[in-house]
């Protein structure tokens, strides 16, 4: 079931546009719908309706005060005040998918079009299964791409329902593209939800970056830059590849690797199953426990995995895994891929496989974008065998790095910037340590108390509600439910300096006073 918001003339191309991005995420086709729901008030709209006929099904339309009673993951003050509905198209899909529906995409959007996929069929607490496709299509077409596909199998992706659950194949309920700049979007909060480190760039690196538009007629030539970073590491050159971020070479490992049994340990960052999915590969999780600290065990691995992403310090219960036990992992014929996006957070980078070249399969994935402030530049890099970084070139685009983000890698690699970095991570620590004895005086809040990263995890009853109210007094905080291996009672909190750390716990009394 299409659920499907949307402004009042809407084209039809941006609804469809939307409805085929979101079926894709869901791992479904235009073939799989059965029917396009959304608000009576906009079911004759041009653009919804438009887009139901090319698709061949119905609109489905519900009253608002049918939609309003819908309890929806993601809410919107705006819609419910533009609509009386929280969210129109969550709403939508989960009305129209009946009892025991669950959304298999929340809500994505465009400029007018809001859009989710919810399916009908209940699903006990761990099941692993291919359900019955929908009701297929004889046509059907998005974004000029034909969505009927009568010979082809689509089967729907089954939710992950428990986060007790220690493995599982499927897709879920999870919002796996859901990533912490959403939370302050077009909003004025204090940011607690992103985890770069606030003041930053600092002003010597803008001027670096700033000083290389001059040469942006050229094409960008990033030798000097892999050079410096593979000095940086004690690396040869021919074992670092630099990239658009990390984000990118999740993306680029997906589709050069050819995994017949990818596991990702969750809870930790969504992108590298997000990137394998969308490459077509099942992916297997590893979910660690709260009760165990979230602590990772090598055993817990299925021997027959041939790649196993983890991250180290993982995003988002910022515990610090031993480097041993990591290590533990390698073996001939698996890739072993350890995000380190936020080790040099980290004071000595202890635990860091960086550089380690005694590791069978090792890859290590390195940001600049946290420590110095770069997430609008995009520059992070891979370590790892010659051979996978020339199988990750090869699916690699051309100039896959600006000039202007090279220059900042190359100047993040000198012995000054190495210090500075350091110095940072000690502060952190510091100011973690405060934030952590702040959290210890609320009863009503549990906290992962292994935290080394810059940011902290924090599990409170009814945390969903509690993040609304922190919202309305000006925080924004992480939702933790879009991790695999958490729910709707988590939040990720970025470690900030003392005086904000003081106001954000004054906001948290009265958030939580308010939901007593």
């Amino acid at each position: 079931m299409v659920g499907v918001g949307a402004r009042s003339g809407v084209p039809v191309a941006e609804v469809l546009g939307l409805v085929g991005a979101v079926l894709r995420e869901a791992g479904l086709s235009g073939a799989d719908v059965a029917v396009v729901a959304t608000l009576d008030v906009r079911a004759a709209e041009p653009g919804i309706a438009g887009a139901a006929g090319r698709l061949g099904v119905p609109v489905r339309a519900f009253r608002s005060e049918e939609l309003a009673g819908v309890a929806v993951p993601h809410p919107s003050k705006p819609a419910l005040a533009a609509t009386g509905t929280a969210s129109v198209a969550e709403a939508a899909a989960l009305r129209a998918a009946g009892p025991g529906a669950v959304l298999l995409v929340p809500k994505r959007k465009t400029r007018s079009v809001t859009c989710a996929v919810a399916r009908s069929v209940p699903l006990c607490p761990n099941e692993v299964t291919h359900a019955t496709r929908l009701l297929p299509l004889t046509h059907g077409y998005i974004g000029g791409e034909s969505l009927s596909s009568p010979h082809v199998h689509h089967p729907i992706p089954t939710p992950h329902t428990t986060a007790a659950t220690d493995m599982t194949t499927s897709a879920d309920a999870h919002d796996l593209r859901h990533h912490g700049d959403a939370e302050v979007r077009d909003e004025k909060l204090i940011d607690l939800a992103v985890n770069v480190r606030t003041n930053t760039p600092p002003a010597w690196l803008r001027e670096r970056i700033a000083d290389s538009l001059t040469g942006l007629a050229a094409y960008p030539d990033g030798r000097v830059a892999r050079a410096a970073v593979a000095e940086r590491h004690d690396l040869p050159a021919r074992r670092v590849l630099l990239t658009a971020g990390a984000a990118e070479a999740f993306v680029l490992l997906a589709r050069a690797l050819p995994a017949r049994r990818p596991v990702v340990v969750h809870p930790q960052f969504t992108e590298p199953e997000a990137a394998l999915r969308d490459a077509g590969h099942e992916v297997e999780r590893v979910l660690l426990r709260e009760e165990d600290g979230f602590r990772f065990d090598p055993a817990a691995v299925p021997e027959e995995a041939d790649l196993v992403v983890i991250g180290n310090p993982t995003n988002p219960t910022s515990v610090l895994h031993p480097a041993a036990a990591i290590a533990a992992l390698a073996r001939p014929g698996r890739t072993l891929v350890v995000d380190e996006a936020f080790m040099d957070a980290v004071p000595g980078e202890r635990e860091s496989l960086a550089g380690r070249t005694d590791v069978p399969g090792l890859v290590v994935l390195r940001s600049l974008t946290k420590t110095w402030g770069l997430a609008g530049l995009r520059i992070g890099y891979v370590l790892a065998a010659t051979e996978t970084i020339a199988a990750l070139e090869r699916v690699q685009p051309l100039w896959p790095v600006s000039t202007p983000a090279l220059v900042a890698a190359e100047a993040c690699m000198s012995r000054a910037a190495l210090a500075e970095a350091e110095e940072a991570a000690l502060r952190i620590g510091v100011e973690r340590a405060h934030l952590l004895a702040g959290l210890a005086e609320f009863d009503e809040v549990r906290v992962v108390e292994a935290a080394q990263g810059p940011f902290v995890l924090v599990r409170i009853e009814g945390a969903d509600a509690v993040r609304d109210r922190l919202r309305g007094l000006g925080f924004a905080a992480r939702r933790g439910d879009t991790f695999p291996g958490l729910d709707r009672n988590w939040l990720r909190l970025a470690v900030r300096d003392r005086a904000t750390t003081n106001r954000f716990l004054q906001a948290l009394d009265q958030a939580l006073l308010l939901l007593g």
